[in-house]
């Protein structure tokens, strides 16, 4: 004759609650059903005899069975306890897991890591990063947004990782850690009439300059700032939204482009165009890394801030 439905009084009595359990109890309860010796799982989990032996009687009046009994050869399980025997290990190592940090190698990630920069620093450090990563992490996606406008909302919402540019002040709730300094260089197409001549602060006054103006809001990344307050010679210079247009564009006029050094360098090993110092005092190029605390702990933005150092490190 098949048993009645529970009612809801006694289906209430059956429910754990475990708002009142103590899940210490659980890593109890597994190590005697291991050791099915209250002496040796006490050892195993770091309690004495009576302490293991109150843990016990709490987890058989807790779950209304006795779990282990005595026999000819020693405790042996209830049929209860054989199914929390099977089923509790992987219960508590979940638990750890989600408790703990995460174990598993860069090689093992399987994840997506957005970076926010400007072209002209994604042309002087992806050529270094993504081999780095691809060997480390062959899993791990880089993704990058040229999109510097709102970075810092951005870097808070978790719609980026990073942001890569330059900020001085950053608010509360975010990290920032110096990547380089560099100082400034000029791009001029090789065939340039003003090299022909003396390269002096007057000749340079008289040449026509383009500056990268990316259009985002934000300091990030924008070289225009850099130089705006320099009283460059030219007062209404060409605007030009990005790092690769403007070489084209220099490269076949007679307008000059005043860059970061790393990007010149690099801009001049594509094109036919010739990197000159400038031929006046500029003040430093910092070029930051900037990241919100709610994953500053996390391993694996930890090592990808490591690893983008490194890469850094390797463009000097």
């Amino acid at each position: 004759m098949a048993a009645p439905p529970l009612t809801t009084t006694a289906r209430s009595r059956a429910e754990i609650n475990l708002a009142a359990f103590d899940l210490n109890l659980l890593v109890a309860l597994d190590a005697l059903l291991e050791c099915r010796n209250v002496t040796h799982a006490g050892h195993r989990v770091g309690l004495s005899q009576p302490a293991m032996s109150r843990s016990l009687a709490r987890l058989r009046g807790m779950l209304g069975d006795d779990l282990l009994v005595r026999s000819s050869t020693g405790l042996v399980p209830t049929p209860r306890a054989e199914r929390l025997a099977s089923a509790l290990p992987p219960i508590l190592a979940q638990i750890r897991e989600l408790l703990g940090s995460r174990s598993l190698a860069p090689e093992d990630w399987r994840s997506k890591i957005t970076l926010a920069m400007p072209d002209h620093q994604a042309l002087v450090l992806l050529s270094r990063l993504l081999p780095r990563v691809r060997e480390r992490a062959p899993a791990l996606d880089v993704v990058v947004d040229s999109s510097l406008a709102g970075a810092l909302k951005r870097l808070e919402q978790g719609e980026i990782d990073f942001a890569i540019g330059q900020i001085h002040d950053t608010p509360a709730g975010t990290y920032r850690r110096k990547l380089y300094d560099d100082r400034f260089a000029c791009l001029l197409r090789q065939d340039h009439p003003a090299l022909s001549q003396p390269w002096t602060p007057e000749r340079f006054a008289t040449l026509r300059h383009a500056v990268i103006a990316p259009g985002s809001e934000d300091s990030f990344g924008r070289i225009y700032d850099s130089l705006a307050g320099l009283h460059l010679p030219d007062r209404d210079p060409i605007l030009v939204p990005n790092a690769m247009t403007a070489p084209m564009m220099i490269a076949e006029t007679d307008l000059v482009l005043t860059v970061p050094h790393r990007v010149a360098t690099r801009i001049a090993a594509m094109l036919p165009l010739q990197v000159m110092e400038v031929p006046m005092e500029l003040p430093t190029y910092e070029v930051f890394l900037i990241w919100h605390e709610r994953r500053h702990r996390d391993p694996e933005h930890r090592w990808m801030r490591a690893e983008i150092a490194a890469a850094t490190l390797s463009t000097i």
